[in-house]
């Protein structure tokens, strides 16, 4: 009787190590499951095809510094020769000396970067900047004629007889009017960048990125001029494929992008 107890408990205890190996071969099999979901979480961020947003109408306008002019060209220390307002026309110019397509024959593609520099694809292959489908770069010359920290700001002044500020809109409604929360727009000198992040979410890509306010305060300086020594910016647009975001809704949207440029000292004070 007490040999036979014995026998049914080793059976039972057989039957109880068969059941865990198949409980553990679900639970694997279940965490594999939820890796490919978090994988597929992590990339429907991406479009699946490739016709996305077009630029339609970039403007450039400088702030309420009288000191704060900008060209395509470098117009040398004479001010009266430089402009306060960038057109698409002039951009074009640019683009045209380059050889590359003309801002409304650009579309743009989702890339990523971490710098605002270097971009990658979602393989993580290189990508080149002003191709039918990339991302969107050109130069801008500032000059000042003081010394003075630039910065893009968030107050709304009258240039040139119209109202200019930093601003990133769309036509579009529903799902699609999302394409603002996904594009960048970089500034990069001697080699470091500032990324401007329209309606700022949570950071991505690994980037340091601010968006703008009515104050100049540290997060929105871009870079320093020299009493009238000027300085070449490259400017660079994307839309940021790791921005929760940029998915299918957002394709063959179209945006305007609108960039008021200031001056500040150290401290912060702009100029009036």
């Amino acid at each position: 009787m007490e040999e036979k107890t014995i026998l049914e408990l080793q059976q039972e205890l057989t039957k109880l190590k068969k059941a865990q190996v198949r409980i553990k071969r679900k639970f694997t099999f279940l965490l594999s499951i939820i890796a490919m979901l978090v994988l597929i979480t992590a990339t429907l961020a991406w479009f699946t095809l490739s016709n996305f947003a077009s630029v339609n109408e970039i403007n450039l306008k400088i702030s309420t510094a009288p000191e704060l002019y900008l060209d395509i060209e470098n117009r040398g220390t004479d001010v009266s020769l430089w402009k306060k307002v960038l057109t698409n026309d002039m951009i074009n110019q640019y683009l045209s000396s380059v050889n590359a397509p003309k801002i409304d024959e650009q579309r743009l593609d989702p890339v990523t970067t971490s710098n605002g520099i270097s971009f990658q694809s979602q393989s993580g292959s290189a990508r080149n900047a002003n191709e039918t489908s990339s991302f969107l770069e050109f130069k801008v010359w500032f000059i000042a004629t003081t010394d003075m920290y630039v910065h893009l700001s968030g107050q709304t002044v009258q240039v040139e007889g119209n109202n200019a500020t930093t601003a990133c809109t769309t036509t579009e409604t529903g799902a699609k009017a999302d394409i603002v929360n996904a594009l960048r727009v970089s500034y990069e000198d001697n080699g470091s960048a500032a990324i401007w992040e329209p309606h700022k979410g949570s950071p991505v890509a690994g980037q340091s990125s601010f968006d703008v306010n009515q104050s100049f305060g540290s997060e929105s300086r871009l870079f320093h001029l020299d009493t009238l020594t000027p300085k070449q910016i490259t400017f660079r647009i994307w839309a940021e494929g790791e921005d929760p975001e940029c998915d299918n809704d957002v394709q063959a949207a179209n945006v305007t992008i609108q960039m008021l440029f200031g001056g500040a000292d150290e401290a912060g004070n702009s100029f009036e």
